[in-house]
């Protein structure tokens, strides 16, 4: 029997799942999956989060501000923060990060509010949830000076081999999402096997990058078990043996047992 699986960071908060979130996780129950962590982006997205794992026995919440939404978050907000991270069903930092793809949000803004969110986590021992797009130099260069507590995860990795290592080196975890499903990354794909297994988690960042072969479709947490089923094909082992180490590290970093 397969240990079920945990989707490490999804987004069960957002409008695309008012219609049916109840059947969405009916259908990870069903498919093997018993823990699905809802990522905060705003303050109200953190909320919805929270009031989604005061609902739900299967969900757990974080809080954050994604680098999207940088420059609209106020720092006389911070103590909204705090009070999020103050519930016992809030389990970690983040989303937070850098994303120089998008720039949505200045560069600077966005590095002095991820530094704010590594120095809490820090403060916390939480978890950093940390989105990283085309900016690995200046994220990793934040993570080594202020620190994450061994504690960062890289979510939604996109890396390659020369990213992987680093991150490694400062003490990361490393979760994968369907985009390891996908032939066009090869330098993600190429990077899989190098992770250690207690530094492996998988994800499926719904309700987006649906995985092979739901590609194209609103991507949702029953969808983590082709992310898993792929990375244990990029490795060389099976399904079973990374539903039990993605578990065990993802209960590790998020203290879940803690958190029950």
């Amino acid at each position: 029997m397969i240990t079920p699986l945990i989707d490490s960071h999804a987004h069960l908060d957002f409008d695309r799942f008012d219609a049916d979130r109840d059947d969405v996780l009916k259908r990870a129950k069903d498919g093997g999956v018993d823990t699905v962590i809802t990522i905060g982006t705003t303050i109200e997205s953190s909320r919805r989060a929270l009031s989604l794992a005061e609902q739900y026995s299967m969900i757990h919440a974080t809080a954050g501000i994604h680098p999207h939404q940088a420059d609209d978050f106020k720092d006389d907000d911070w103590s909204k923060l705090e009070s999020l991270w103050a519930n016992d069903r809030v389990i970690g930092v983040g989303e937070t990060g850098l994303d120089y793809f998008y720039d949505y949000s200045d560069r600077i803004r966005q590095q002095e509010v991820f530094a704010r969110h590594l120095e809490a986590g820090r403060l916390l021992n939480y978890p950093v949830i940390i989105h990283i797009r085309d900016a690995f130099d200046d994220a990793f260069g934040l993570v080594e000076s202020i620190g994450a507590n061994n504690r960062g995860i890289v979510h939604c990795f996109t890396g390659g081999v020369a990213e992987c290592e680093r991150a490694l080196s400062l003490g990361m975890y490393i979760s994968l999402s369907g985009i390891v499903t996908f032939k066009s990354a090869k330098a993600l794909r190429e990077a899989v096997a190098m992770i250690p297994e207690d530094r492996l988690l998988v994800e499926t960042d719904s309700p987006f990058l649906a995985p092979v072969p739901h590609r194209g479709k609103r991507n949702e947490p029953t969808f983590v078990v082709d992310v898993a089923r792929e990375v244990a094909r990029l490795r060389n082992t099976d399904l079973a043996h990374i539903a039990r180490i993605s578990r065990a590290n993802t209960e590790t970093v998020f203290g879940l047992a803690q958190a029950q």
